[in-house]
Parts: C-alpha cells; sequence; structure tokens
C-alpha cells in the first residue's frame, strides 16, 4: 500500500469517525409510545381483521448530525410473515427545520405532515399510515420505527414508488439514523 492508498485508507476511517460522532446525539422520542412498550388500539389497523384507530402516533426527533438537509422516516415489522417483513408507513422530503410529526399526521391525505413531506406507498397498497395487524395467533411484532437524517434535501423517487425503493434513496443519502422499538400481538 502507497503513501496515497494510506492516506486515503486514513481519510474514510476519520470520515466513518466523525459521522458516527455526528449521529451519537441523534434520538427519536414518541410522547404516546415508549421504548419496547406496546401499541395501543390508537395505533392499530382497521381492516384485515382488525379494529384499531389507525391513528400514526406523534413522534419527535433532536441532534441530528450535521449537514442533514431533510429527514426520512419509517415504520417497519420485520416479523411479518412475507419473507421480507412489511412496511407501515414511510415519509420522505421531510425539511431539515423539522423536529417532529403531529398525531394523526399519517392518514391519506398527509395534511398534518411538515410542508413538502411526501408518503410513500406502504405494504397495504397505499401511501399513509397503516397500523399494527399481525395475524392472530402469531407472538407479538416489533414495529420498529426510524427517522432519517439525510443528505439531500428531496429524494428522487416517483410518487408511486415502493417502500424498497424510497428505502434504497433513504440508505444512498444517510448521515444519520435515531430509532426505537414497539410491540404488538393480538390472541387467537
Amino acid at each position: 500500500m502507497g503513501p496515497m492508498h494510506r492516506s486515503l485508507a486514513a481519510g474514510i476511517a476519520l470520515a466513518a469517525g466523525a459521522a458516527g460522532a455526528q449521529a451519537a446525539g441523534f434520538a427519536l422520542s414518541s410522547p404516546t409510545i415508549k421504548p419496547n412498550s406496546t401499541l395501543t388500539d390508537a395505533q392499530v389497523f382497521n381492516g384485515f381483521g382488525c379494529s384499531g384507530k389507525n391513528i400514526s402516533p406523534a413522534l419527535a426527533w433532536g441532534g441530528a448530525p450535521a449537514g442533514t438537509k431533510s429527514f426520512a422516516l419509517t415504520v417497519y415489522d420485520p416479523d411479518a410473515p412475507t419473507g421480507s417483513g412489511w412496511w407501515h408507513w414511510v415519509v420522505y422530503n421531510i425539511p431539515a427545520s423539522a423536529t417532529g410529526i403531529p398525531e394523526g399526521a399519517g392518514d391519506a391525505a398527509g395534511k398534518g405532515l411538515p410542508a413538502g413531506s411526501m408518503q410513500g406507498r406502504t405494504d397495504f397498497g397505499a401511501p399513509g399510515f397503516g397500523g399494527a395487524c399481525p395475524p392472530a395467533g402469531d407472538k407479538p411484532h416489533r414495529y420498529v420505527f426510524t427517522v432519517y437524517a439525510l443528505k439531500t434535501d428531496k429524494l428522487d423517487v416517483p410518487a408511486d414508488g415502493s417502500a424498497a425503493l424510497v428505502g434504497f434513496m433513504i440508505h444512498a443519502n444517510m448521515l444519520g439514523e435515531a430509532k426505537f422499538t414497539a410491540r404488538y400481538g393480538r390472541g387467537k
């Protein structure tokens, strides 16, 4: 390895360490959902055999990495029996000035979202928040709420883009992430 390669490797390692340090204070919270708690009827889907209120929770974040130009938010169930999990909510192009999302902002119209935000198509087939609804009798599923700090002000995805496409663009532009997990199960 020549001096140029060593210098490049050292620069990459330094940048990676700095990015990790910048994201260290990045945190996501909710006034209604505590980490590792059980979701309430408010965050349960209304359909597919579930009869919840399907209301998106209030979320707040702070400590984003330097250089953040926008945020994206996802809610994902890795335990869904699909082989690929289940996307419950996908929001992107959230302005860098935003520090949260109010309860109920994830309705189909997204009227309560910060100006310019877009909701992607979930695995329920439409944009907007789709609450928890695991199969009856399954062990409680995990619902991972994640906010991503991005280095671009807008993601280049079509309006009807899949959650996987949005996720790809999020990861290609990510400066940091903050997350928490809640659970929900229903009897037989």
